[in-house]
């Protein structure tokens, strides 16, 4: 007697019974997993991508939002800080690292973060080919990125203004690729990184357009200057030392002028000890134009809003998983009832209670698999799509690939929750009477 087939079956024959059974399974299942996944992938890029940044100092705003464009790059910079006053701040005795960067770019929705070598170490990334910027207009990429664009070393291309990629405020200057990082799992994976000098040599070279007419107006004025002041130089042959004090003076004070006219979107510490968190923060906040924003703490605040929804989420999920276990149970229950004389003429040909229980198992497990299977490929594919069509400004991979530990956990619930239907269908049988179900049947 081939229990399966007949299990099989049974199945078949109650098919639209059996099609909502996993369709509710498969859903409390999916909403489980799901909401798992995204919760963890939460929490992991929280975690994973604050590395050693204690503090983030930029422009008055949210700083929730600083945190959040400075770090995880999900969100619109709050402003823009000078880069004279971001240097003061990084000599404090206080600060073991200071990482100035500086964006405003992207390249088919990838961001351009303009920085220095410090930054690699904050994701403890090395490179996988080629070598680090050293001259303007030289990027590391990430390794996502370069898989995903199909980036090469010496390719080059030109960058757009904005985070989100168009094709209508495209720089002139190209950016060649000098170097790809190993894979991270970070959001250093998803950038273009580069030096502060190309981000500020972009955007200086697109001002120069404009202004190259007004300066040509002035050129023969300049000509003339320079004229006179090389006639004064040979009428002082005999002050040629304090003409080269001056002259190094002068260079000195081009230079602070260049410094402050450059400008960084915010500035990544790292303190020597954590009992600077408690004072220095306020000190900015207070005596300062600037905003200081301790990440983990408003990751944390982050994490307490959305912890509310995915609770909610997770106990809908359990509360449709119940629902389906019902479902289950009274198919099971159903078929057990309406089945007792075919039951009872199986046990009058030597079938014995466990084979007719198996028969029940095989049923529940059989709707529950399929449930899980169908629930595992819909939070695959459904996540995937949902990135692809929310049209986010980012394009790092925010979600975190579901772990074994994580499907074994549901798995597990749903198997007692059939396991507990399958237990209560079967009690019928446990209590059949053969005899009395053949009379009454004839």
């Amino acid at each position: 007697m081939n229990i399966w087939k007949i299990s099989i079956k049974n199945l078949k024959s109650k098919s639209f019974y059996t099609v909502l059974s996993i369709i509710i399974l498969a859903l409390s299942i999916t909403l489980l997993l799901g909401i798992q996944q995204i919760k963890s992938s939460f929490e992991y890029q929280m975690e994973n991508n604050l590395g050693d940044i204690d503090l983030v100092i930029g422009a008055k705003g949210s700083p929730l939002q600083l945190v959040l464009a400075s770090i995880l790059h999900l969100d619109n910079p709050t402003g823009n800080i000078k880069y004279t006053e971001a240097k003061k701040l990084a000599k404090n005795r206080l600060i073991k690292t200071a990482v100035p960067i500086s964006y405003g770019d992207n390249y088919k929705g990838y961001r351009i973060v303009g920085t220095t070598d410090e930054f690699y170490n904050f994701y403890n990334a090395e490179l996988e080919k080629g070598q680090f910027t050293k001259e303007a207009f030289q990027v590391v990429i990430g390794a996502t990125l370069a898989k995903n664009l199909n980036l090469k070393l010496g390719d080059n291309f030109k960058s757009s203004h904005g985070l989100v990629d168009n094709t209508i405020d495209v720089h002139d200057d190209k950016l060649i690729v000098v170097g790809i990082l190993k894979p991270t799992q970070k959001v250093i994976d998803c950038l273009i990184v580069t030096n502060l000098e190309t981000v500020w040599d972009v955007h200086d070279h697109d001002d120069e357009e404009h202004t190259d007419s007004h300066e040509s107006e002035h050129n023969d004025s300049e000509a003339h200057e320079a004229h006179e002041h090389d006639n004064e130089h040979h009428e002082h042959d005999g002050h040629d030392e304090h003409d080269h004090e001056t002259t190094d003076e002068a260079h000195h004070d081009h230079e602070n002028h260049y410094d402050e006219d450059k400008e960084i979107t915010s500035l990544l510490v790292q303190f020597r000890s954590p009992v600077a968190l408690l004072n220095f923060p306020r000190k900015v906040n207070e005596s300062s134009n600037l905003q200081a924003a301790i990440p983990k703490y408003e990751l944390d605040r982050l994490y307490e809003f959305t912890s509310i929804g995915f609770k909610t989420i997770t106990w809908i999920a359990y509360l449709i998983l119940i629902i389906s276990g019902i479902t289950i149970f009274v198919n099971l229950y159903k078929m057990v009832k309406e089945r007792a004389f075919d039951l009872a003429i199986l046990r009058t040909y030597g079938a014995s209670n466990l084979q007719l229980i198996k028969m029940i198992a095989y049923e529940g497990f059989t709707v529950a698999i399929i449930a899980f299977l169908a629930g595992f490929l819909f939070v695959k594919v459904g996540l995937t799509l949902v990135l692809k069509t929310a049209r986010l400004g980012f394009k790092q991979n925010i979600i975190k690939t579901l772990t074994f530990e994580d499907g074994m956990q549901v798995a597990i619930l749903v198997f007692i929750m059939v396991t507990l239907s399958i237990a209560l269908a079967i009690y019928p049988i446990l209590k059949m009477n053969i005899s009395t179900i053949l009379s009454n049947e004839k």
